[in-house]
């Protein structure tokens, strides 16, 4: 069960919110543009210059020349890169030795919402107190007392040539030795930002590629479409011949694979192809994944077959890779598709994940469904409960009561987790077990439980 973040704006992935509607608007974007350039000035050796990227929402435009002017105005120029993925932000900010990179993007969610992230120059994601002080420039007043003089005010420009430098990146981490030719992929790009990169890495790996989710016009971004909804790719899959679908969320920083038969591989069992390849070769560092508490009780048993212990963080994949970093872990990720290879990339990466599943496959020479063995999910049941205010749940002693019953019902053949969202005025409890109509039953008492104490309360 986790505690309530105290900050206003930053939730666990940078800002996000309905478009036009406070903290998601232009007036805020200024503001966070200029004291991010304030932070990063302060430490910045020579060129001082900011990296903006964004997915393809409409009011990405907004967005990206209210930061921009922000920045600027505090004598540090901007890289404009338009649509790119989010991980290519954060290898692009590195690669380019900029002080750090902004990304525009609401991930998975539907058109009307954005959202801002930020990375440092090591391309990975800010630091909790990096957020907060940046929070705090903003809510005290503080940094618009700022300003530099006329003669230091920052330029903007855009270069056109991003894509193609991640693209190069990419391949660069498939095995040189391997090759997709022969093999027909499906990929469903969400309308989002991956809609030209990713088609064009795997055909230049050899595949012949059939695209779904490749034509944004800023409203249709995840738009029944995307790692979301991924039926789209599995029928293309199946009406295609195809050999693999590959969907990706609006940014294209998670991902879920579909065998050839249309069955849907979600971010634990991607894990689980790739723990137990990388540990056969002999690559998994400290013979160890990373992942959130929401990752399947199955994911943590197969690992355990193999002597693979499953390290586990609270929701959020910036607490993946801090566990990772501390650990000297090189594999991690979410059940949502969230993957990390921290040897390769410092965040998510749906096209590279999707990279390392098919060169197991070419590897091995089997099919994608072939390689789904040793692997048994666990029944998962997920219920929302709204929420007025977010009252600590170890103060609800009824609740825990009924947690603590179910719990011991369970034994070790179940889990129970229950936390407030991170984004939302909601309380997410979630049950795993072997029967999944107890499973489901045993989620409602909680949640219905938690609803009353909730409601009886101050």
């Amino acid at each position: 069960m986790s505690g309530v973040s105290v900050r206003k704006l930053f939730g666990t992935d940078g800002i996000r919110g309905v478009a036009n509607v406070h903290p998601m608007t232009p007036e805020i974007a200024l503001a966070l543009g200029r004291a991010i350039a304030h932070v990063f000035r302060e430490h910045a050796h020579g060129r001082k210059q900011i990296l903006i990227g964004k997915d393809t929402r409409l009011s990405g435009y907004m967005f990206e020349d209210a930061l921009a002017a922000g920045i600027c105005s505090m004598g540090v120029n901007v890289i404009q890169v338009g649509p790119v993925p989010t991980p290519a932000l954060a290898f692009l900010t590195r690669d380019m030795r900029c002080n750090a990179g902004v990304m525009i993007t609401a991930s998975h969610n539907a058109y009307q919402d954005n959202g801002i992230k930020f990375f440092a120059a090591d391309g990975f994601k800010l630091p909790d107190a990096d957020e907060a002080r940046i929070e705090e420039l903003i809510s005290s007043g503080e940094i618009a007392k700022v300003r530099v003089p006329p003669d230091e005010i920052g330029q903007a420009h855009r270069i056109e040539d991003a894509r193609g430098r991640y693209i190069v990146y990419l391949k660069n981490t498939f095995p040189p030795e391997l090759t997709l030719r022969g093999m027909r992929i499906v990929i469903d790009c969400a309308n989002g930002a991956g809609y030209r990169v990713g088609p064009m890495v795997f055909r230049e790996l050899g595949a012949e590629v059939f695209e779904v989710g490749c034509e944004p016009d800023g409203r249709n971004i995840n738009d029944g479409c995307g790692s979301l909804f991924p039926e789209r790719a599995a029928d293309r899959v199946r009406e295609s011949g195809a050999d693999v679908g590959i969907a990706l969320d609006g940014d294209a920083d998670r991902v879920v694979v579909i065998d050839e038969r249309g069955e849907i591989f979600d971010g634990d069992l991607l894990m689980w192809l790739c723990a137990r390849d990388m540990h056969a070769r002999g690559v998994l560092a400290n013979s160890a994944v990373v992942a959130t508490v929401m990752s399947n009780l199955g994911l943590e048993r197969a690992l355990a077959s193999l002597g693979i212990e499953l390290r586990r963080t609270a929701v959020g994949d910036r607490y993946v890779v801090e566990e990772m970093r501390r650990g000297g872990f090189n594999l991690g990720g979410e059940q949502s598709g969230h993957v990390l290879f921290l040897d390769d990339s410092t965040t998510g990466d749906g096209i590279m994940s999707a990279l390392q599943v098919l060169a197991l496959m070419a590897r091995s020479g089997k099919k994608l469904s072939d390689l789904n063995e040793g692997f048994e999910r666990f029944p998962q049941v997920t219920l929302n409960v709204g929420v007025e205010r977010k009252r600590p749940l170890e103060a609800l002693p009824e609740f825990q009561a009924v947690v603590a019953e179910v719990e011991r019902e369970l034994g070790d053949a179940g889990r129970v987790l229950v936390r407030y969202s991170g984004t939302e005025l909601k309380a997410r409890v979630m049950v795993e077990g072997r029967d999944e109509a107890r499973v489901q039953e045993l989620a409602q008492r909680i949640a219905d439980q938690l609803a009353d104490s909730l409601a009886g309360g101050a």
